[in-house]
């Protein structure tokens, strides 16, 4: 065969992920995010791949840079038991996320699934400890603070008083991050009622816990549905607020520590505050007669629309939101804030935008609930707790530290 030939040959997409070496989920993202070609079959076949293509993606994977690359949504850096990405959502030790949150078999039972790799047969429920000190941290905080603003306040202030807690084995961590789940939802009531947050700290469940702390009433189907939400958000693979966390447990750092440093990635607006951003989209609609223009008006102005598009699913859309929109239009299509959003996803899919997202979706479950605008990047942190701590508990036991290289570029002269 020569050369050219060669170059030209056409592979399968199976023939094409053994040659990278990856997963059939990991070529089409590598598609999706136009890392790799794929051409149309002919006759209905499906998709092909030009060899010369693969083979130079294969090299820039083996290259100087590859490290680099692996850091901005490129090739996995490490191994992990915990999650398994695919573009039908992600798969917790082996169970479709999806699968799980319709399962009604509960959140805490997702998170003891993800800590131990093992699945209960039962809903789970995490008895309270001893309150924490509620009414000191909402002295500290300010009337007008976001309902997750109290978290960093609120695990710091468990770590001070826990003289146990440098102990990383599994026997140790495990009590303090189930307390620690809990709360984080009681302290959604922070700073505006510590009466809220002593109810939702003696809730039988997480999702109960939040609903008692944001001050609305709940019933069986919108527990379920919120429950559903934190199932969903548990855990990513390796998101920036998760690798955070895995990189203060490789220097063996306390759980809480490594809670905090999820915390301090989340909040950022590229990841857990995502959400704000959605908020502030249905703010600037307001209504739905509105939203075709608002969205010819970003795109003339050259702007994005938050909470559509993601770097891993691609054309194909998030899975997970899929299921959490089908909930809010279950639960709550006739309540305004659903109806406004209803109208920008018409809009955008009339546009040929990409798909909603998690944070899309979770913003629209969320107004289906009757919960306050802005309660999602606390509700996030309390699901993506649980992945925390399963990474932690997976880093610990591996024993090395997290310390990637930099290359040195020599300043220009000026």
């Amino acid at each position: 065969m020569n050369k050219s030939h060669a170059a030209n040959h056409e592979l399968s997409a199976s023939e094409a992920a053994e040659r990278l070496g990856v997963k059939l989920p990991t070529l089409y993202a590598y598609v999706s995010r136009g890392l790799l070609r794929s051409l149309p079959g002919r006759e209905g076949r499906a998709r092909r791949y030009l060899s010369a293509d693969v083979e130079a993606l294969r090299e820039r994977g083996r290259g100087p840079r590859a490290a680099e690359g692996a850091l901005r949504w490129g090739e996995p850096i490490l191994e992990s038991s915990i999650t398994e990405m695919t573009l039908e959502g992600p798969t917790y030790r082996g169970h479709a996320s999806g699968e799980l949150a319709a399962s009604g078999l509960g959140f805490e039972a997702v998170a003891e699934l993800l800590w131990t790799g093992t699945r209960p047969a039962a809903p789970v429920r995490w008895p309270a400890q001893a309150e924490p000190p509620f009414e000191e941290i909402a002295r500290l905080m300010p009337e007008y603070a976001p309902a997750s603003a109290g978290f960093p306040l609120l695990v710091a202030s468990c770590a001070a008083r826990d003289p146990g807690r440098f102990d990383t084995g599994a026997a140790a961590v495990l009590p303090r991050a189930r307390q620690a789940i809990r709360l984080l939802a009681s302290g959604l009531a922070l700073p505006h009622s510590v009466a809220r947050a002593r109810r939702a700290w003696r809730a039988n469940t997480v999702a109960g816990a939040a609903f008692a702390a944001l001050g609305v009433e709940s019933d069986p189907a919108r527990l379920d549905a919120l429950d559903a939400l934190l199932v969903l958000m548990a855990d990513h693979e390796l998101n920036a607020s998760t690798f955070a966390a895995r990189v203060a447990a490789s220097t063996h750092a306390d759980v809480y520590a490594a809670i905090q440093a999820g915390l301090a990635t989340l909040s950022g607006p590229l990841h857990g505050a995502a959400s704000d951003q959605v908020e502030a989209l249905l703010r600037e609609v307001s209504e739905a007669s509105q939203a075709e223009r608002v969205v010819h008006e970003r795109a003339r102005r050259g702007e994005r629309i938050p909470g559509f598009g993601h770097p891993f699913y691609g054309a194909g859309g998030d899975a997970r939101a899929r299921l959490l929109l089908d909930l809010a239009w279950e639960l709550g299509g006739d309540a305004p804030e659903v109806a406004v959003a209803t109208a920008i996803l018409t809009a955008m899919e009339r546009a040929a935008k990409p798909p909603p997202n998690v944070d899309f979706a979770a913003v629209m479950l969320r107004a289906a609930l009757g919960l306050p605008a802005g309660a999602v990047a606390g509700l996030f942190a309390v699901g993506r707790c649980a992945g925390w701590v399963a990474h932690v508990l997976e880093q610990y036991a591996t024993g090395h530290l997290l310390r990637p290289r930099a290359r040195y570029r020599k300043p220009e002269s000026g």
